[in-house]
This record gives structure tokens, sequence and C-alpha cells, in this order.
């Protein structure tokens, strides 16, 4: 009897590289998590340094090569990866430059410029994405201008999932979802754009070769064999953007199927066929998903998941037990927080970069109430997403379909609850699955023809048993109160902000 067939999905985030392997069931074997370090060399600018990232992903790989001896044999990898991000190589693929990240605003002046000029509509009706000052087209713009040396010595400019593939076999490719949010991509054509590209000061064959998500890359260069320890001739498959893989591991497959990322950053996703820019909130970028013929249309919501952390440490400062007093404060508490209402301080999807912060605060409110107040705040935010993005793909709304949770909010079941109260729709997670992974593995185990033809039923035969919460309609109209009084506040403080300019 042959060994055991094993796949290998490797999640390739901001602040970590997470690597599991499956059996062809989708039983997770082995899992190992290497942090990644992000620097702020100056106010604004967060960069990643592209070779502890390498070194990063290849002492994950190391350690899933040794979980594996005994198990079976690994036949594919792919990425799920972070986009967004770039960096710049030079003839050999050596890095000229820390990978800037999507988390960079050092090219806000530009994106500004694009706003006064009216490009920026221009911008999003050939790429799908509005304008961002951490996404490359502006990142590379900025190179150009403020780092020529840098732009002429650069013979390819890739994005992480392109990068890592080079390393790993010689081949710069990346996938359309992760390619479209370098804004660099024309979305109806699927191809680089020249007019993105002379925006950006980058020629399109300076950019990662394109290739659908599932497609085969090649085999593990001999260096790369060494430098992981994993089998020479492993089979490297294109994964995809973190999000979308995260969708497909969930078995989010099929149009109107809501989805809500809740890591550093909280991200509402929407699959749907492919739309009209036209139609769709400003705010809203639309994608092309891992699977063919379909697309997201997704909202970031906002930087949530630091916002939690920061306040269980302003809250509970010399607390070594933050999680559950945040997690028996919203126990505790009514619906309402006693009329205390919050407003994410660090910008959100309504309030843009405005500031925000506790509204109707008194002194009779405890921490509690607080804690309350400042997940209401980020559930009315998804509820708001949640109502735009369903009206522009049309989505009934009396069906009231499951809201999927990934990340950070599913080890809380009392936001679960919170989330699945506020907004109306049921709310289902598990805390403890690597969905970006999953759905990078299930693209690897259909290309190295394991799971069948197609990774729509791949995904459903690997689904796996989620917590679920229904809506309280006990809470319905307190929450219609409170949500219409968030709306309110939130218009406030945009008109604040705008006479403040």
């Amino acid at each position: 009897m042959g060994a055991q067939l094993l796949l290998l999905g490797v999640e390739v985030g901001t602040s970590a590289v997470k690597a599991v392997l499956y059996d062809c069931t989708g039983e997770e074997r082995f899992s190992v998590h290497c942090a990644v370090t992000l620097r702020t060399p100056r106010a604004g600018w967060i960069e990643q340094d592209a070779e502890e990232l390498w070194q990063a992903f290849c002492t994950a790989l190391r350690a899933v090569a040794l979980g594996a001896a005994g198990q079976g044999r690994i036949a594919a990898l792919a990425l799920a990866a972070q986009a967004g991000s770039v960096t710049a190589v030079d003839a050999a693929g050596e890095p000229l430059m820390p990978f800037i990240t999507w988390l960079d605003h050092r090219a806000q002046p530009i994106v500004e410029r694009w706003v006064q000029e009216g490009r920026a509509a221009h911008i999003r009706r050939l790429s799908g994405w509005p304008p961002h000052a951490g996404l490359p087209l502006a990142t590379l713009a900025w190179l150009a201008q403020q780092a020529p040396e840098v732009a002429m010595r650069a013979v390819r400019f890739l994005d992480v999932h392109s990068y890592l593939l080079q390393r790993l076999t010689g081949h710069p490719v990346t996938d359309f979802s992760s390619a479209a949010e370098m804004l660099l991509l024309e979305r109806a054509s699927a191809m680089w754009s020249e007019e993105l590209c002379a925006l950006a000061g980058v020629r399109p064959d300076q950019l990662p070769d394109l290739a659908q998500a599932g497609t085969g890359v090649g085999r593990l260069a001999p260096e790369a064999a060494r430098a992981t320890g994993l089998p020479a001739d492993l089979l490297v498959v294109a994964g995809g953007q973190d999000q979308c893989c995260a969708a497909l591991g969930m078995g989010v497959t099929e149009a109107g199927r809501p989805m809500l990322a809740t890591g550093t950053a909280w991200v509402l996703t929407i699959l749907t066929p492919d739309l009209a820019v036209e139609q769709l909130p400003e705010s809203a970028a639309l994608n092309f998903h891992v699977l063919p013929g379909l697309h997201t249309l997704s909202q970031l919501l906002g930087g949530f998941g630091a916002v939690i952390a920061w306040w269980m440490q302003m809250l509970w400062p010399e607390a070594t037990d933050r999680f559950a007093r945040w997690e028996a404060a919203l126990e505790s508490t009514s619906p309402g927080a006693r009329g205390l209402r919050f407003a994410p301080m660090n910008g959100s999807a309504q309030l843009g970069a405005g500031r925000g912060g506790f509204v109707g605060l008194r002194l009779d409110h405890t921490r509690t109430e607080m804690v309350r107040a400042l997940c209401e705040g980020m559930g009315y935010e998804v509820r708001w997403a949640l109502e735009t993005l369903s009206a522009a793909v049309a989505l009934d709304k009396s069906k009231r379909v499951p809201l999927l949770l990934s990340g950070g909010a599913t080890h809380s079941r009392g936001l679960m609850r919170l989330l699945a109260d506020l907004t109306g729709h049921p709310v289902h997670g598990a805390p403890d699955i690597n969905w970006p992974a999953r759905g990078a593995a299930i693209l690897a185990g259909v290309r190295a023809g394991l799971l069948g033809p197609d990774p729509g039923m791949a995904a459903h035969a690997w689904r796996r048993p989620m917590t679920e919460i229904a809506p309280d309609a006990s809470f319905h109209a307190e929450y219609l109160e409170s949500y219409a009084d968030y709306r309110a506040i939130v218009s406030a403080l945009q008109d604040s902000v705008l006479r403040s300019v």
C-alpha cells in the first residue's frame, strides 16, 4: 500500500505565516504558525522585510515537512496570501526593498491628488477598486517619484503571492484575485492595464505572470527544496487572495452568500456574478473570486480587531484574563448599552477617516457597558455595509441567509450573538479552523487530481461543523432604534469633519 497523500495550504498573512497539512478528506493533520514583523520606519510607513518573510515561510514549511514524516507524502501546495503588498526585485529575483504593505499610507497625497483631478472614478471603472494609499497603484507611483533609483533597478514588481512562488519554483505567478488588488489589472479584460501601469510608472511586463487560481505553477526549485525540506517533486499550485481562499474553505461558492472576516481588519464580502462597477457603492471593491465565473464584492469596514485589542489593554491594563472579562461584559449587559454609542476611532467604512469615540457617555456608565457599546458600534457598521452591499447585488432580504464568520470574533460567543441580533441574520462560525489555508489546500488538491475536478464540490465535501446562532427577535425593536441613532451620530461626525476642512 502506498503512502497516504497529503495537501498543504499556507496562509501568508500580514503578521504571520500559517501552514496547515490536510489529508484528502479535509482532516487537519499538522499545523504551524510563524510570526512576521511589521516595521514602521516612519509615521505612516508599514513594511515587511522580504527576506524575513521568506525565512518565516521556510521555517513553517520545514516544520510541516517534519510533521508529515510518518503520516504520508505531501502531493501539492498552494498559498492563500495577503494581497496589496508589493516589493521590487532585480534580475536574480533578489528584493531591492522591503514589502510596502497594504497598511502603508505614504502615498496618501498621490491618492488625494487623483481624487481632486477626477481620476479616482476612472481608476475604479478600470480596476473595480477605489484607489487606496496602501495598494500598489499608488505605492509604485510614489516609488517612481521618491525612490527613482530603486524603480530604475527593478526588473519586476511582485506581490507576496508571486514573490514566494518565484522563490519556490522560479516562476513569478499570481492569480486574478490577488492581482486585482494591485489596482493595475483591467477588470474587463483580466489583463494588466497599459493605462494604469503608466499611471504607476511601470510596464506590464514588469508585473507578475497571471494565472487562474488552481493552475499548476511547477515543481520546487532545488534551492527551495533544500530551504524548506519539502520533496523536490512537490507540485506547486497557484492559490489566491486570502479572503477569497477563506470563502472557498468555508464553502462560500454560490452568489449571494455573505462572509465577514474579523482579523486585524474586518471585511464584509458577498459573492456575486460580474457586475457593472457603476451600480456599486463607491467604497466597495469588485474582485475576482478563486472560482471561475464568480466575483466578490467587498467592503473594508475598519481595523476593528486592532480596536478591540487596544481597548482591552486600556480597560484592564494589568489583567491577564482580558478576553474572559470582555466576554463577561458582553454577557452581562443589555442591548443599547443604556444609550451609550461608540464610533470606531480609527475610522470605518461609513465614518471614513473621521475621528470617532464614545457619544453619550455618563458618569453612571460602567466599563462593561463601554465594551457593549464598542461591539455594537462595530455591529452597526456590519449591518450598514450588509444592507448597502445586499442592495447593490439585489439580495432577497426576506431570506436572511447566514452570515459566515471567520477570524477572532468566532472565539466570542457573546460577539457572535450580538452580530446575529443586530443584523437579523443567523451567524455561523468555527473558532479553530484556518479557512484561508483550507481553501488553498482545496485548490492544490483539485489540481493534483485528488479531490475531483470541481473545487466548489470539493469545498462542500470538506465542510466542517460550525456554531450557529440565530437572532433573538425580542431585541429587534431596540436595535432598530439604536441603529438609527448610530447612523445619525455618524452623519453628524462626517459633517463636523467636512466643516473643519
